[in-house]
């Protein structure tokens, strides 16, 4: 189990719930950082007695000093102050909980630094996984991933030898819209969009989860973490939450993990590797549940998902392109400013539109990610 850890992303839903975590361990929380929500950060802090915490908007770390003035807390602010934060000494493990391109860099930092990252923020792996798992690999850092579908994947080949995996069948709800055409779904709201039928998450991913793109962001992430190629992972469609994935042995075992629809679990389990420990969460009861379905995912209703299955063949910048487009036209929507069904022709055209780098270092991939951003901005505002 881990000695100590830093969240960066601590307001979110997933940097709530690994303090939670964290304290049901009894693991000290050495940093923490947010982008600009200084009331809640200051709670934080006062409460877990951090040696450092980092707000990455200016004014907000500012504040958050003048806040903190009483205590014996380093603030820092912006990029500098969350790569800090990843690298702290202290710390063993990094919960890599903030949103967008921004986690890359402290992720990479925190790497170089060999901590193990509980790996939350989908677009490290889904922009520069090319970059990031050959970066773990030569600093012999570890990545355990805290999204419950690749907890379950890594839960389930835990103890397998190189070559028993046939195939990854990566789980998905089908969110709350499910079945539903886009005419269907024209008039859509984001307080209905952020409405998911099993999972309690922030507003963003609720919105990934009914476009899909999420599971779409996950199908990447799978092939970086697990050394597979898009071929080797299947989508089922499992409305109940309940199996979070299987794997497929090349004998034709199916290995599937279970439980609860709640992100404490994979939470809990980043933190305590190898070691499993008694947990305050739900357990399942076998008795109370009702029948468990799969089946294909529809993609002309989730065309998210077909495009960044398409992009994920493609490779390169492509997913990253796609991601940050999807994230500006995600926050676009959540503030009234673009259709739901827009969401999808926000993405395909910033794929379509810029040039796709094969092979891409990091200033690559962080220029891509700037150019989707400003692509959507400047066509779809």
């Amino acid at each position: 189990m881990i000695k100590a850890v830093s969240i960066l992303g601590s307001t979110g839903s997933i940097g709530r719930q690994s303090i939670a975590a964290a304290k049901h361990l009894g693991v000290p929380v050495v940093a923490l950082t947010a982008n600009k929500k200084t009331d809640l950060v200051e709670r934080q802090a006062r409460e877990l007695k951090p040696k450092f915490v980092a707000m990455f908007d200016e004014n907000a770390a500012n504040d958050l000093k003048i806040r903190l003035a009483d205590t014996d807390i380093c603030v820092g602010s912006g990029m500098q102050g969350l790569i800090e934060a990843a690298t702290l000494p202290e710390a063993d493990c990094v919960v890599t909980a903030v949103s967008g391109s921004v986690g890359l860099r402290p992720t990479l930092a925190a790497i170089s630094e060999k901590k193990r990252i509980a790996l939350a923020n989908k677009e490290t792996l889904v922009c520069a996984g090319e970059i990031v798992m050959p970066a773990a690999k030569a600093a012999g850092a570890e990545i355990v991933p805290v999204d419950s579908e690749h907890s379950a994947i890594f839960q389930c080949l835990m103890g397998r030898q190189p070559g028993e995996l046939k195939r990854i069948l990566l789980t998905g709800s089908g969110g709350p819209f499910r079945g539903k055409s886009r005419a269907e779904l024209e008039s859509v709201t984001p307080e209905q969009a952020v409405k998911h039928p099993n999972w309690s998450m922030g507003a963003k991913i609720s919105v990934d989860s009914a476009t899909m793109m999420n599971k779409g962001l996950e199908f990447i992430e799978a092939m970086h973490l697990f050394g597979v190629t898009p071929d080797d992972i299947q989508v089922v469609v499992h409305p109940q939450s309940i199996v979070h994935s299987m794997v497929e042995l090349v004998d034709g075992t199916v290995i599937a993990q279970l439980g609860v629809p709640d992100m404490g679990l994979p939470i809990q389990l980043a933190m305590t590797y190898p070691e499993r420990k008694a947990s305050p969460f739900e357990h399942l009861d076998f008795y109370a549940m009702k029948d468990m379905s799969f089946e294909a995912p529809d993609y002309e209703k989730t065309p998210c998902l077909k495009l960044a299955m398409d992009c994920a063949r493609r490779g390169g910048t492509a997913p990253c392109i796609m991601s940050a487009a999807n994230e500006v036209a995600v926050a676009m929507f959540l503030n009234h400013r673009l259709g739901y069904n827009r969401i999808y022709d926000c993405a395909l055209q910033a794929v379509e539109s810029i040039e796709i780098v094969n092979k891409p270092d990091l200033e690559a991939v962080l220029a891509a990610d700037e150019q989707a951003r400003v692509f959507v901005r400047e066509h779809f505002s």
